[in-house]
């Protein structure tokens, strides 16, 4: 899909895509502004002692961002599975049976959007003063959509966890609020690490 058939589809009166996407999509802008930075320090002679670094982080970055677009698309179809089931009646054994199941997809999704976002930012902090100066703040910038992807991650697990009967069968095998919490400090502290 293009951009634009994305946002014309976001912006539709329909379930799919919705935030979940937006917050993958958004992070994997983050990701590809930061791989341009780096694609603009391989192979300059003044970084030649930084190249092994900014190697394993293209490939890194790489990876994150063809992850996040892979669960753009997830969110969307998890999403659209539990707004199917939440339209049947409430008594109604489909439902009743699927339910939960969907509620956990729906909300599983964002959590690997937040530890891919995280993990991306920090890709960008290893790389941080080993890049191209004159791209410091498309670095920078990477970084801030990354954050903003992770933080917007949170609202949808947020919104699917009171559908959940077991909070501990979610991926983590733990309180995944606390978890949630850990990633994004962890995701402000690399944050800074960039902006510093």
């Amino acid at each position: 899909m293009s951009l634009v058939g994305f946002l014309d589809a976001l912006a539709s009166k329909s379930p799919a895509p919705g935030g979940g996407a937006t917050a993958a999509v958004v992070g994997a802008v983050g990701v590809a502004q930061a791989l341009m930075v780096v694609e603009y320090s391989i192979g300059k002679k003044d970084l030649a002692e930084h190249q092994e670094t900014l190697g394993a982080a293209r490939a890194k970055l790489s990876r994150a961002r063809q992850l996040l677009l892979t669960l753009a698309d997830e969110d969307g179809a998890a999403y659209a599975a539990l707004n199917a089931l939440q339209k049947l009646p409430p008594d109604d054994p489909v439902r009743l049976r699927d339910l939960a199941g969907a509620a956990k997809a729906s909300a599983t999704v964002p959590l690997f959007v937040l530890a891919t976002c995280v993990e991306a930012l920090d890709s960008l902090a290893a790389i941080k003063g080993k890049t191209n100066r004159f791209l410091e703040s498309d670095l920078r910038i990477g970084a801030i959509v990354l954050n903003a992807a992770a933080e917007s991650s949170r609202c949808n697990v947020e919104v699917n966890l009171p559908l959940i009967e077991d909070d501990a069968a979610l991926e983590g095998g733990g309180s995944e609020r606390r978890n949630m919490g850990l990633m994004l400090k962890r995701a402000a502290a690399l944050l800074a690490r960039v902006l510093g």
